[in-house]
């Protein structure tokens, strides 16, 4: 049977099939190479799509920016002082109004409650650019990059989470995992395990899907011929800040280095991380860190970070293919 997810909303990957993320992988696949080779055809003529971003983001904004641009698509960027969404008017009226002016809405927030407002009130797509519950666009162009550096299919591939493993890039790989079958792993201190409720969800799609999952303290057994690893901030955009002490402590363990990448006993493993990464003191937070903590960097090592086997920079441009797979599943036509 074809797939057809015209009109759908992507919230989080739990609204997807298995068959529907393999199908969006593919058709973000060809349209990578159609761009490539000159050969893309517009598909989104006079759609307008509203992006709504209560949080500033660099991958996500220029992501949905150009995969319109490219597909024909005019868009109305609304950033965190924009509109009105919550100063004189509901996210509901909001999700109203859009609605009737625009073919799709993108929203990237604090709340998951938000994107799920729009979803119900807009009568359009809605798409989910990064809520604190799910990040969905993101785990979709972590397939697509993955794919594209093993020569495994993705549910024989074994991917590797280090670091805080509640935290919506965390949760949604976690999810997309379980749905196409890999062996996923969250490497993360007791304190930071996603809750037991979702973690029982994960385990009952893998179980359909042929894959597993395992939520552990232990590095060796977490990393043990694994084909990925991937890393997050140790501090989400929204978070007290006053938590870094904690935080650093908690986590240090978990900092990916080459000792850990050569632990995996894989050669041909890779780093993988969603970006923005503090692999070193260029930034003000990590010129803060260092000066407060004296760490020169947090999650990944700079050594790891400017690696070979780092394909962090694939997955920021694979956001913008993957982006443009789901406006064009979504609204084309």
């Amino acid at each position: 049977m074809p797939i057809n997810i015209r009109g759908r909303s992507v919230l989080t990957l739990d609204d997807l099939s298995p068959r529907e993320i393999r199908f969006l992988l593919q058709l973000a696949n060809e349209l990578k190479a159609a761009k490539s080779a000159g050969t893309e055809q517009p598909l989104l003529k006079r759609r307008n799509i509203a992006l709504i971003f209560e949080k500033d983001s660099t991958r996500t904004r220029t992501g949905f920016e150009v995969a319109a641009y490219d597909q024909g698509a005019h868009v109305t960027y609304l950033g965190p002082t924009g509109s009105q969404i919550g100063h004189k008017e509901s996210m509901k009226d909001t999700a109203r109004v859009l609605g009737r002016v625009y073919d799709a809405i993108e929203y990237r927030g604090a709340g998951q409650v938000n994107v799920d407002i729009l979803a119900a009130n807009a009568g359009v797509p809605v798409y989910n650019g990064l809520t604190d519950q799910s990040h969905p666009t993101q785990t979709l162009a972590d397939f697509m990059t993955m794919r594209e550096f093993t020569h495994k299919h993705l549910s024989d591939c074994v991917v590797t989470f280090l670091g805080d493993g509640r935290n919506n890039v965390a949760r949604s790989l976690a999810i997309g995992a379980a749905k196409v079958g890999l062996d996923m792993r969250i490497a993360a201190p007791r304190s930071l395990w996603p809750d037991d409720i979702f973690v029982e969800h994960l385990q009952q799609v893998s179980r359909q899907n042929g894959g597993s999952i395992m939520v552990t303290e232990h590095i060796p057994e977490a990393v043990a011929g694994a084909d990925f690893l991937y890393t997050d901030v140790w501090l989400s955009m929204g978070e007290d800040e006053g938590a870094w002490p904690a935080r650093i402590q908690a986590l240090l363990p978990y900092r990916i280095t080459t000792d850990i990448m050569a632990s995996t006993g894989n050669p041909y493993a890779k780093f993988m991380h969603c970006l923005p990464a503090f692999h070193n003191a260029d930034t003000e937070v990590g010129a803060d860190i260092l000066q407060r903590f004296g760490l020169h960097c947090m999650e990944v090592t700079d050594e790891v970070f400017e690696s070979a086997a780092s394909i962090v920079f694939d997955q920021a441009e694979n956001r913008m293919h993957t982006i443009k797979a789901i406006l064009v599943a979504t609204i084309a036509g």
